[in-house]
């Protein structure tokens, strides 16, 4: 079983929500359904699961109509997400999961805490278990919560998770730790206040820490807890435990010290000679530390002589902890350094190397190599004077030693190099808000880079300083809480601080204070520099060149999510090539972050500070100019990307670009669908601010450009949504043209959802706006609309009047492409009155038509008129050719919604033709793209291919 990616290797991750990763990469699984038809198999894999009993577990006791078609489309689709291996077998009575070369998050933690058990070597059991407990990411199968079964499952995952955590403790107390545990135990007795066996632990730790009367007290309060809450005594093993403590017994003694043992095989390090001071220099253990699991298990891998690590016995190990201000970087590097202080008997040194102080002071690096030679207690006379000679020296001491050295608040790479040890069985960790690659390029550090804290994890946070008790009887207000402090550690400590300081005022109200604000940084003022947000941020942006502060306080003016160089080149007005330099600075300073390649993004508190220091330093001139060019980039960038989707795409006038604008250069269909599909959230959060700022033209314009891949993808809620905004920004403009998109925007949304009579309402008032305009290409569209909406309502012969009349006024125009499409509309209309070979003479010549001008989505939908047209007339064949012909064309043209209508027409032709099996195939196909993209029209296939099956079974 492998624990770690490899090529091929998949795995099925059950430990929190539920998704696919592959090779490394999370691939998300969508639908309730759909991940409960997964968990359920992967919960037994390789075992058979009974059709009825995947249907019984999915859908309780209301499963659909055809619950086994559905069944069937959801293995379907989760085949493809699991990179279409044959991982999901059909076997009688059911299905199974072959994960061949996989696994389950789950499998993996049960093999780990099983070698943890068979383990002798207590070390190497804390690093199994630390890794198979840091494995939940969540409440087990957390997306499945109110599923019966489901339910249940998760339950044992929970006790599972318990008792590994408790294996764990075991194993850390067995590998003499001490103090270290108590934390962590302290933790489990609060979230379970009758847990014996954590009790038991936590009484043997305060124990051998020396604080006999701590572990008697915690006897006590367990023997009153059980008493009240169960009426019951504890068990015979906790009351054996404080009779051995009341007793000093030896048995309770600490395994011996690791100084009094012999240095690992091959370390070559020798224990710290006795009479040689040891440091032990860092602070003090941060209070109510919560979450970072996965972290503090990837620092714990770096102890020199973990054969599961990354540490080496013959080199010193470097780990560089970076991340943006607040983000917990010296919280968890001084929290961990205390937990694996034992590992080092050779001292632990620390040090503030001040590099983003408010002060602007950063400390040289001769002066901290001094402290560090001042607490090996060197004579004063020895310590030479230049940076290089102390940094000999100060190696020279540590030789032969085991020692942690903490070099916190990096400013850079240099200011890190000459305190690092030299000593093979030495660690490093350095905390920095760059990313100081070049240590991990030339002395070969250990990247780990700090994101914000789960929804979890920052829960837990809030509940650590403020009481299980506290947070439980507001869960609303403390999600509004973690919402609003965007998961930041700092900005949930500081209201944690003041909640603390008034702990009979209502979380809600502290929730209310953050949302009327006005500044979320205002209420996450904690009243000095170190624990106000604005200080902290400026600490990092103090840092900067100017054109980055400049860059960086522009993009507080962008609307999010994610922003690419090209977009923050028109931001600044400079060249794609220097902005992609300044946002990578601005990365290493973890201003912002680049999560994919080309991307970057802020997170919610670092935009507000942004878009402030952008009102504090750049005037409202220079904002309203950044914020324009923003807007032609998208809007002019969209509108080449429909073009490509659609070379017949009605062209807006747009207005001339803003200098310095640098739109995306797309020069095929795929890269159009790709940058629509990435820049889509972007867009709509756009026309969105370009709505309430005041740039009216921009936004109906930017709305209508993206419609084409709105309807592409079947994105109707978002259509009609961003059309609405571009009604009122037209109206306000007074611009009838722009009123005319957005009214047959509207109708386009309503009219593919199949709520025709709405679409009708919408398409004559687009009607009349683009008539008293004078725009003929508009009204040819607006009626060949309203032709659809009128057939949607079972009304052919209006449909055919109304495409006439667009034909008449597209010939008039002289528009060929308009004339093709009133062809085939014309054709199709005539189809639904019964007279066939009229409609076969209108769409051979819309056909010929559309190739002369090279509309290939005109040829995709007019190939499907003539496919139902020749299943009219009974011939089979040719409709089977003429629907292959458009769903082909669909494919590339990447119209989902569309090719899955085309589809189902396609197992029509097959089913009247008396082939059930390829009808049944063609449905198949139809439905799950049609569910896919939410298609209504999935409804009407899906008893069409129930009744296929059944008949299959039937000959079966």
């Amino acid at each position: 079983m492998s624990w770690g990616p490899e090529v091929g290797h998949v795995r099925v991750r059950l430990l929190g929500s539920i998704d696919v990763v592959l090779d490394g990469v999370p691939r998300p699984v969508s639908g309730l359904r759909r991940k409960a038809v997964l968990a359920a198999l992967a919960l037994q894999p390789g075992e058979i699961v009974s059709t009825d009993r995947l249907i019984d577990v999915v859908w309780e006791d209301a499963p659909p109509r055809a619950a086994a078609v559905t069944l069937q489309s959801h293995l379907s689709h989760l085949r493809r997400v699991l990179a279409g291996s044959p991982s999901i077998v059909a076997r009688a009575p059911g299905y199974l999961l072959d994960l061949d070369g996989g696994d389950t998050d789950v499998q993996v933690a049960d093999e780990m805490i099983a070698q943890a058990r068979r383990s002798t070597d207590p070390g190497h059991a804390v690093s199994l278990l630390r890794a198979a407990v840091a494995l939940w990411r969540d409440r087990p199968l957390v997306d499945l919560t109110g599923l019966a079964w489901f339910d249940g499952q998760a339950e044992r995952l929970d006790q599972v998770l318990l008792r590994a955590r408790h294996a764990l403790i075991d194993a850390r107390l067995a590998a003499g730790e001490r103090a270290e545990v108590i934390p962590d135990l302290e933790d489990l007795v609060r979230q379970d206040p009758h847990d014996e066996p954590a009790h038991g632990q936590l009484m043997l730790a305060l124990y051998r820490s020396g604080r006999q009367s701590d572990a008697l007290a915690v006897y006590q309060r367990l023997r009153r807890v059980l008493d009240e809450d169960l009426g019951i005594a504890p068990s015979r093993p906790i009351r054996d435990l404080e009779a051995t403590i009341l007793r000093q017994e030896p048995a309770l003694d600490p395994p011996p010290p690791e100084t009094s043992r012999a240095a690992p095989a091959g370390t070559g390090v020798a224990p710290a000679p006795a009479t040689k001071p040891i440091p032990a220099q860092l602070p003090l253990a941060p209070a109510g530390f919560t979450g970072r699991i996965r972290e503090l298990s990837t620092l714990d891998s770096l102890i020199p002589g973990r054969d599961d690590g990354c540490g080496t016995p013959g080199a010193v190990v470097i780990s560089a902890v970076s991340g943006t201000a607040g983000i917990g970087k010296t919280t968890l590097a001084v929290h961990w350094a205390h937990r694996a202080a034992q590992h080092f008997p050779g001292g632990q040194l620390y040090v503030n190397l001040r590099g983003y102080d408010p002060s602007g002071t950063v400390l040289d690096p001769a002066e901290a190599l001094r402290g560090f030679l001042d607490a090996f207690d060197v004579p004063v006379d020895r310590i030479p004077s230049g940076v290089d000679a102390r940094a000999a020296l100060y190696r020279s001491v540590l030789a032969g030693r085991r020692v942690l050295v903490v070099l916190d608040n990096a400013r850079d790479a240099e200011q890190v190099r000459p305190l690092l040890p030299g000593t093979a069985g030495c660690v490093a960790v350095i905390t920095s808000r760059d990313q100081l690659t070049g240590l991990a390029a030339t002395e070969a550090a250990h990247p780990l880079t700090l994101d914000l804290l789960t929804a979890t994890e920052a829960h837990g946070l809030l509940t650590r300083r403020l009481g299980a008790a506290r947070t439980a009887a507001e869960p609303d207000a403390v999600r509004d809480i973690v919402a609003r402090c965007a998961r930041l550690p700092l900005a949930l400590a500081i209201v944690a601080a003041r909640a603390a300081a008034r702990p009979g005022f209502p979380l809600a109200a502290l929730a209310d204070e953050l949302r009327h604000a006005t500044s979320t940084l205002d209420a996450l003022d904690g009243g000095d520099p170190a624990t106000d947000l604005r200080a902290v941020f400026s600490w990092s942006q103090r840092t900067l060149s100017p054109d980055a502060n400049q860059l960086f306080r522009l993009l507080g003016l962008h609307p999010g999510p994610d922003v690419t160089a090209a977009a923050a080149a028109s931001l600044a007005a400079t060249g794609p090539d220097n902005a992609r330099h300044l946002l990578d600075e601005l990365a290493r300073a973890h201003l912002v972050t680049q999560y994919l390649p080309g991307r970057y993004v802020l997170h919610d508190l670092l935009r507000a500070y942004a878009a402030e220091q952008a009102r504090t330093h750049d005037g409202p001139t220079a904002r309203q100019d950044a914020t324009h060019r923003l807007f032609d980039h998208y809007l002019r960038t969209a509108d080449a990307a429909a073009r490509w989707m659609h070379p017949m795409w009605e062209r807006l006038v747009l207005p001339p670009a803003r200098p310095g604008v640098s739109p995306e250069a797309l020069d095929t269909l795929a890269a159009a669908m790709a940058w629509f599909t990435a820049e889509h959230p972007v867009l709509q959060a756009a026309v969105e601010q370009a709505a309430a700022t005041g740039f009216d033209t921009q936004a109906w314009q930017l709305a209508w450009a993206h419609t084409a891949f709105l309807m592409r993808r079947s994105y109707l809620d978002e259509l009609a949504a961003m059309q609405h905004l571009a009604l009122d920004a037209a109206r306000r403009l007074g611009d009838p043209v722009g009123q005319g998109y957005a009214l047959r925007g509207l109708g386009l949304s309503l009219g593919r959802a199949g709520r025709h009579e709405e679409a009708e309402r919408y398409f004559e008032r687009a009607l009349r706006t683009y008539t008293r305009a004078g725009d003929i290409p508009g009204q040819v569209h607006t009626l060949i609309g309203l032709a659809k909406a009128a057939l949607g309502q079972g009304r052919p012969e209006r449909a055919l009047r109304v495409t006439e009349r667009a034909l008449e006024l597209s010939r008039a125009a002289s528009d060929r492409a308009g004339q093709a499409r009133c062809l085939n509309g014309i054709g199709w209309c005539l189809a639904q009155l019964g007279e066939h070979r009229r409609a076969l003479s209108y769409c051979t010549e819309a056909l010929a038509l559309f190739q002369q001008v090279g509309d290939r989505d005109g040829l995709a939908v007019t190939w499907d008129s003539l496919g139902y047209i020749h299943s009219r007339l009974a011939d089979y064949g040719q409709a089977v050719t003429c629907y292959q012909h458009a769903a082909d064309l669909l494919q590339k043209l990447g119209d989902r919604s569309l090719l899955g209508v085309i589809l189902a027409g396609l197992g029509d032709v097959h089913h009247a033709a008396g082939d059930p099996h390829a009808a049944g195939k063609a449905w198949q196909n139809a439905l799950e793209v049609l569910d896919e993209v939410g298609h209504p029209h999935a409804e009407q296939v899906r008893p069409k291919l129930a009744a296929a099956a059944g008949q299959d079974d039937v000959a079966g």
